[in-house]
C-alpha cells in the first residue's frame, strides 16, 4: 500500500483536489526543467553573436512568447487536471489522442537518451579536469540513468523536491560566477565584444522559442496539479518570462566576461571544479527526469493496464542501454522530425477549449469520438506548415513565417482549430464530442 502511494501519479484521472498545488511550488518544478545545460549554452550562444543590449532584447522578446505559449497550455491543464495526452483526447478523439501519445512519448524518451548520453561524456570530462581521475562515461551514463530514472518513477512529488533543492544552488552558483567574473580584472567588457557567428535579434528570438517549445505545448503534464488557472499562468510567467530569461542574461554575462560558451569549461575557469560537478548533475538531471515523466505519461494513455511506474522502469532502462551503445546520433534526425509533430498539438487544444470548454471535463472522455477527423486534418496541414519553415535538412526550408517554426504550427494550428471547432460547434451544439 505504502509502495502505490508513493509512486501514485494520477496518470489517467484528474489529480485531486487536495494534491493541487500554487504557483510557487508549480514556479519551482518549470525552473527545475527549464535550467538545463542547453539553455545556458544557448545564452553563451546569444552572447557571441550579439551586443549585450541585443542579447537582453531577444532575450525578453522569446521568453515572453514562451510564457504566453506555456500559460495558454497550462490553463487547459489546470481546468481539466489531466495530463496533455488525455487533454487531446477532448479535441483528436480517442484514436487521434493515442497518436498524440505516440508522437510526445517516442519523442522524449529519445531525447532523454539523447541528453543521458550527453551527460556521461561530459561528467567524464569534469571529473577528469577536478580531480585528474579517469572514469568510463558509460558508467556515468548507468548512473545517470538511474537517478533520472528513479525520480521520474516516483513521479511529479520527486521532481518537486528534486527541484526545490537543485534551482536554489543552481541560482547560488550561477550568481557566485557573475560576482566573481565581475570582480575580474582581467575580465572582457561584456558591451558589444563579438566572439561567435553573428546572429540577428530575430533569429535569437526564434533560437530561444524553439529551445522550449515543446516544453510549453505538454504544460498540463504539470499544470495539472495547478490549484486554480491563475497559479498555472504565474508559474508559466515566472519559469519561462522571468526565470529562463535571467538563466540567459546571466549566461550571456558569464559568455561575454570569459569568451567563452561552454558553462562547464566556464565553471572549470573560474575554479568552481565542484561546482561544474554540481551543475551539470542537477542541471541535467532536473530537465531529463522530466523528459522520462512526460513520456510515460504519453505511454500510459496508450497502454492503459500497465502501471505509470513500470512504463517508467521500461522506458529509463531502454533509453539508458541505447545511450550506453551510443546510438542516438542515428535517430537525432528522426526526433528532430517527432518534435515538430507536437506544437501544433498545443494549438489545437487550446483553440477546441476555448470555443468548447464544457467538453473538457473528465466525465466526458468516455463519450469523445473515436476520430475527430476534422481536427486531425488540422494537425496534419499546421504541420507540414512547420516542415516547410523548418530550415534543411530537417525541414523543406521553402519560407519563414516568425522565425520559429513551432511557434508557426502552433499559431496555424490554433487559427484553423478555431474555425473547425465553431463550426462543429454550431452543427451539433447540444452535443458533448465534436
Amino acid at each position: 500500500m505504502a509502495e502505490k502511494k508513493l509512486v501514485k501519479d494520477y496518470e489517467r484521472e484528474p489529480v485531486p483536489e487536495h494534491k493541487r498545488k500554487g504557483w510557487v511550488k508549480l514556479s519551482i518544478v518549470w525552473l527545475g526543467g527549464i535550467v538545463a545545460l542547453s539553455a545556458i549554452v544557448l545564452g553563451g550562444t546569444l552572447a557571441g553573436g550579439l551586443t549585450m543590449s541585443q542579447a537582453i532584447i531577444a532575450t525578453l522578446i522569446g521568453t515572453f512568447l514562451l510564457a504566453c505559449l506555456s500559460a495558454l497550455c497550462s490553463v487547459v491543464g489546470a481546468k481539466t487536471n489531466l495530463p496533455t495526452a488525455l487533454v487531446s483526447t477532448f479535441a483528436l478523439g480517442r484514436y487521434g489522442a493515442y497518436a498524440v501519445s505516440i508522437v510526445i512519448a517516442l519523442s522524449l524518451f529519445g531525447w532523454f537518451g539523447v541528453q543521458l548520453d550527453l551527460f556521461g561524456a561530459s561528467l567524464a570530462n569534469v571529473i577528469q579536469n577536478t580531480f585528474g581521475i579517469d572514469v568510463p562515461p558509460k558508467l556515468l551514463v548507468v548512473i545517470g540513468g538511474i537517478l533520472m530514472t528513479t525520480t521520474a518513477v516516483i513521479g511529479y512529488k520527486a521532481i518537486e523536491k528534486l527541484s526545490l533543492l537543485a534551482v536554489p544552488l543552481l541560482a547560488i552558483l550561477i550568481v557566485a560566477s557573475l560576482i566573481r567574473v565581475g570582480g575580474s580584472s582581467e575580465a572582457n567588457s561584456v558591451s558589444g565584444n563579438l566572439f561567435g557567428d553573428p546572429l540577428s535579434v530575430g533569429v535569437s528570438v526564434s533560437l530561444i522559442i524553439g529551445s522550449l517549445a515543446v516544453g510549453a505545448i505538454i504544460g498540463p503534464d504539470i499544470s495539472r496539479y495547478a490549484k486554480s488557472t491563475k497559479d498555472a499562468v504565474i508559474s508559466s510567467f515566472v519559469g519561462y518570462f522571468a526565470g529562463f530569461s535571467l538563466v540567459l542574461v546571466a549566461s550571456a554575462v558569464l559568455a561575454k566576461f570569459t569568451t567563452e560558451t561552454d558553462i562547464v569549461a566556464i565553471m572549470l575557469g573560474l575554479g568552481w571544479g565542484t561546482g561544474a560537478l554540481l551543475v551539470l548533475i542537477l542541471a541535467q538531471w532536473t530537465t531529463n527526469d522530466n523528459n522520462l515523466y512526460s513520456s510515460a505519461l504519453g505511454f500510459s494513455a496508450i497502454f492503459k493496464n500497465t502501471p505509470k511506474y513500470v512504463l517508467t522502469i521500461i522506458a529509463g532502462t531502454i533509453g539508458t542501454l541505447m545511450a550506453v551503445g551510443g546510438i542516438y546520433d542515428n535517430f537525432i534526425p528522426f526526433l528532430n522530425f517527432l518534435s515538430i509533430l507536437i506544437p501544433p498539438i498545443g494549438g489545437i487544444y487550446v483553440a477546441d477549449y476555448l470555443v468548447n470548454k464544457s467538453k473538457y471535463s473528465f466525465d466526458n472522455l468516455d463519450q469523445m469520438v473515436n476520430v475527430n477527423v476534422p481536427s486531425v486534418v488540422v494537425w496534419v496541414a499546421a504541420a507540414l506548415v512547420a516542415f516547410m519553415t523548418t530550415p534543411q535538412p530537417d525541414g523543406f526550408g521553402w519560407f519563414t513565417i516568425t522565425g520559429a517554426s513551432g511557434f508557426d504550427a502552433f499559431l496555424v494550428a490554433f487559427a484553423l482549430q478555431t474555425v473547425v471547432a465553431k463550426v462543429l460547434l454550431v452543427k451539433t451544439p447540444n452535443a458533448v464530442t465534436n
